[in-house]
Order: C-alpha cells, then sequence, then structure tokens
C-alpha cells in the first residue's frame, strides 16, 4: 500500500513542477507589470484545480456567503499541510499570499514566489516587521490576502491548531477590513506534513462568513484572533467527528494520529 502512495507522490510532484512551468509565463505579466497583480489569483485558482484534476483529488469549495467581488478581504486558513496553499488557491477571490520564506529556496519557483507574494523569516524581528509593513501596503494598493496566521505547521498533533500569530488581525484592524476564516478539514490525511505522502480523500475548502473589524482599535486584536480561531475549531470538529463512524476507511488512522 505504502508503495502506491510512493508513485501517487512522486507523479503528483512531477504534475505541480509541469504544470508550474506552463503557467510560469503568465506569471512573469505580473512580475513585470505590478498593476495586473489579480492575475496572480486567476493562475493560482487554475493551477490549484489543474492540479488536484490530474492527481485525482475530487474537491469541494463551500461559501458560507457570497464575497463581495469589488471588496478586500484577509482570509485566514488552518495549516495542517503542504495541499493547504493549492486549496486556498481555489478561491473564488484572488488573493496573494503571506507566509514563510522557505519557498523562495527552490530554483524558479523560488524566484516567483518571492515577487509575488509577501514572504517573512518568522525567526528574524525585521523580517516579521518587513512582512507587516508590505501587507499594509498590498493592501493599499488593492489585494486580498492570504495568511496563514499559525505561522505554520506548528501543531504537535494533527488536526489540532496551534495559536495564531498577531499580523493578520493588526492588519485586518489597521486597514478596517474583513476577514474570512478558512477551514480544511482533511489536507491532513490527503498530505500529511510528518510524511510527504499522498492519501486518497476527498478535499474540501470552507470559507465562511466575513468578520467585520470596522470600529475595532488594535486593543481588539486578542478578541479577534479568539473570535476566528473558533469559527475554524468548531467547523473542523463537525468534520472530524465524521471520521469516527466505524465503516470510514481513515478512522483507524485519525485514531493513531491524534492518540495521547
Amino acid at each position: 500500500m505504502k508503495i502506491l502512495r510512493v508513485i501517487h507522490t512522486s507523479y503528483g510532484v512531477l504534475v505541480f513542477a509541469i504544470l508550474f512551468l506552463v503557467l510560469f509565463p503568465f506569471l512573469l505579466i505580473p512580475i513585470i507589470f505590478p498593476n495586473q497583480f489579480r492575475l496572480v489569483g486567476i493562475v493560482n485558482r487554475w493551477w490549484a484545480r489543474l492540479l488536484l484534476f490530474f492527481v485525482f483529488i475530487p474537491f469541494r469549495v463551500e461559501y458560507r456567503r457570497k464575497l463581495d467581488p469589488k471588496k478586500q478581504y484577509i482570509f485566514c486558513a488552518n495549516h495542517f499541510s503542504y495541499m493547504d496553499i493549492p486549496s486556498v488557491g481555489l478561491n473564488h477571490h484572488n488573493t496573494v499570499f503571506v507566509g514563510k520564506n522557505d519557498l523562495e529556496k527552490i530554483p524558479l519557483f523560488g524566484y516567483m514566489y518571492g515577487r509575488l507574494h509577501i514572504t517573512v523569516d518568522r525567526s528574524k524581528l525585521k523580517s516579521r516587521y518587513t512582512s507587516l509593513k508590505r501587507s499594509l501596503e498590498a493592501i493599499d494598493e488593492g489585494k486580498s490576502l492570504a495568511i496563514f496566521p499559525e505561522g505554520g505547521m506548528v501543531t504537535e498533533r494533527d488536526p489540532v491548531m496551534g495559536r495564531f500569530k498577531d499580523g493578520a488581525f493588526r492588519v485586518a484592524i489597521e486597514k478596517q477590513i474583513a476577514l474570512v476564516p478558512v477551514t480544511i478539514p482533511y489536507n491532513w490525511i490527503i498530505l500529511p506534513a510528518d510524511q510527504f505522502l499522498l492519501h486518497w480523500h476527498p478535499l474540501k475548502v470552507v470559507f465562511h462568513e466575513p468578520i467585520e473589524t470596522t470600529g475595532l482599535t488594535l486593543n481588539d486584536v486578542d478578541a479577534l484572533k479568539d473570535k476566528v480561531f473558533q469559527v475554524i475549531d468548531e467547523e473542523l470538529n463537525r468534520h472530524i467527528a465524521t471520521l469516527y463512524t466505524p465503516t470510514n476507511i481513515v478512522n483507524n488512522e485519525y485514531r493513531s494520529r491524534t492518540a495521547g
């Protein structure tokens, strides 16, 4: 069984690379002409859809409320898997990512990522400050942001979220724009962070109702963090509960990975 997962994963990495090379010329447009930044979201969306199609993983994107295409949002998602990035990329709303700078080390891909998205080295105070400043500037430029507020895949046992960092919530309050909690309930099964082996399971992304920040001040950062955390956590728990059915094929894996 494991050999099949190794083959599936190797095939998935190949598909990811080929799609990147095919789509890279389109990503050069917003690199050369920054005012065309909306192309980033469009290309990411097609990249994510094609990737999931070719690796045979069905997906469902659910919106709890239709988002205003003319408004900006900050999307905050849980983060248990490398599959979370293309999952958030399925968003109908065009966004740029705010994420760790590790991906900049990948040849060619890192060049694109570092110029189209906002990167941060969380071990350095100056880098954290710079990423916050760039995020504020991105909002002023009309961009929407996608952020994993845990600051990476930091959980000690899946699928339990780590504590949220302040950055996304400070930006949302300072710019008075809405936050959209995003729940990705099954990616820790599909591509576990500690194994990097694909496991077939339907993928799902839930975009919750926006949480407005109008009138909030920086004194409300902690309360806002707690509210977004609770929305995502409750949705995670509802989906995880379905894994406890006796006939569910991932039930035993779930029990072993969350034991203790």
